[in-house]
């Protein structure tokens, strides 16, 4: 996650930078909800395009990691679709949470944090050990064996 994060930098800021030029944004506050949505879409462009156009984002390239249907299958759009938002509830519904509660200080950082272990402790409640967005939309991350090395062209005369 921490590794995508740091190519979603990239992305995010590219977007941010055409919608603020574009829109003409001179202020941080201004259209503020709509470039969340912006932001949201692009996301979700990236994320969909990547899994059903070879099942695996750059950093999953990275780590040899490809999502798949149940059956073993490349992701349809809808699919992909399903899990992006699902994925998603790794986080809107301890914002949400907080922010019915309109929690202060603290309890900002508490609320979210505690979604985010409960998300990621559901794996212990599923069989297959999937977190929950890929066994509520049918997916699945396979470990892809590593790529063998190449020996280096012997240099000896003989």
């Amino acid at each position: 996650m921490v590794y995508e994060a740091m190519l979603l930098f990239g992305v995010l800021f590219m977007a941010t930078w055409l919608f603020s030029t574009l829109l003409q944004q001179r202020h941080a506050l201004y259209l503020r909800s709509a470039l969340q949505d912006w932001l949201f879409v692009v996301l979700g462009v990236y994320f969909v395009w990547f899994w059903t156009h070879g099942g695996q984002t750059l950093a999953m390239k990275t780590w040899s990691i490809r999502v798949v249907d149940k059956h073993g299958a490349a992701l349809s759009w809808a699919r992909a679709l399903l899990r992006y938002l699902l994925v998603w509830l790794w986080f809107l519904p301890g914002l949400a949470l907080a922010r019915l509660l309109d929690a202060q200080g603290w309890m900002l950082l508490l609320i979210p944090s505690l979604n985010f272990v409960l998300w990621t402790a559901a794996v212990y409640f599923q069989k297959e050990r999937q977190f929950p967005h890929d066994w509520i939309g049918g997916t699945r991350l396979i470990q892809l064996a590593a790529p063998q090395k190449k020996a280096a062209p012997s240099t000896d005369p003989a």
